[in-house]
């Protein structure tokens, strides 16, 4: 693996009943465990309040069942929200895939100058790894800085630039005719429109007012439901409210992680095996080996 903090993706078949019940890796129950924990506390105070101290009033379950349907409404929104984010991010990569590999072939036909083809593509290679870099947050890794010899600083937008500057000398030194330089500035501007997506999707994260009003009234709805358990669920009113805990604190987890699709959570897209991807694509035109594919490792993919 290429770094320890990168974002990752689990990749497992179908889990068998058993598997469902107690697998953990992709699970957001390690992050909710103490949501949980908390909701099953005070279910177990109120129950024990109830039946041992003094009396609570025992709340009509309807009014809850009405509360329930509107905060599911609200936390469907907000995931159907967040995995557009995600979803988007990933058809992003997608068109980058897309363009080095156009970018390889259309080099090859209309630049046959080698030492300035394989530069081309050495950017477009760093180009990627920098991209993964800066929207992890994280400093320029070997891979990444492997093909940044000559830019003005390890940077995409210093790769972009690089690309744009090197088909411009080749066209004026007369290597590259004016239809092979529209062609190939198209694939640099493929390559800056996705890039500029990933940009805007990183730094524009979900009003944080919705987060928390969806947050907020999980919390109220947990912290009350159990005032509405105790008269028919009796003794299992703990192991209920659990189940209520798990289904809204879980759901906000998961979309707290589609939110942010180039984060270091079990659901952000697997930026090293895509990169790897182009790393393998590139390298026969480079006149290189390719690399073997990153492989899911305890169903976790890099």
């Amino acid at each position: 693996m290429q770094d320890t903090v990168g974002s990752l993706m689990i990749i497992r078949d179908k889990p068998s009943p058993l598997d469902l019940m107690f697998a953990l890796r992709g699970s957001v129950l390690p992050q909710i465990a103490g949501e949980l924990g908390f909701a099953v506390l005070v279910a177990t105070a109120v129950l024990l309040w109830d039946r041992l101290v003094f009396p609570l009033p025992h709340l009509n379950s309807t009014p809850f069942a009405l509360f329930g349907v509107a905060l599911s409404l609200f936390l469907g929104f907000r995931n159907n929200a967040a995995y557009d984010r995600w979803w988007e991010a990933r058809k992003l990569w997608g068109a980058l895939l897309i363009e080095a590999r156009m970018m390889a072939r259309d080099a090859a036909v209309f630049l046959p100058d080698t030492d300035r083809r394989l530069a081309l593509l050495r950017l477009v290679r760093g180009f990627l790894h920098l991209h993964r870099c800066a929207l992890r947050g994280l400093a320029p890794d070997a891979a990444a800085l492997r093909d940044s010899d000559g830019l003005r600083e390890p940077t995409p937008e210093a790769a972009l630039d690089a690309m744009a500057a090197l088909l411009a000398q080749a066209r004026a030194d007369g290597l590259l005719d004016g239809f092979g330089a529209r062609c190939l500035s198209q694939h640099v501007a493929g390559l800056t429109t996705a890039q500029a997506g990933n940009d805007r999707i990183r730094a524009t994260p979900l009003p944080f007012a919705y987060s928390m009003l969806v947050y907020r009234t999980s919390w109220l709805y947990c912290l009350l439901a159990p005032m509405a358990l105790i008269s028919p669920a009796g003794w299992l009113t703990p192991l209920f409210a659990g189940v209520i805990a798990y289904t809204f604190f879980g759901l906000a987890e998961v979309t707290e992680e589609l939110v942010h699709p180039f984060g270091p959570t079990a659901n952000a897209l697997p930026l090293d095996a895509i990169c790897r991807s182009a790393d393998i694509s590139l390298a026969p035109h480079l006149g290189e080996t390719a690399p073997p594919p990153l492989l899911p490792v305890n169903f976790r993919l890099d």
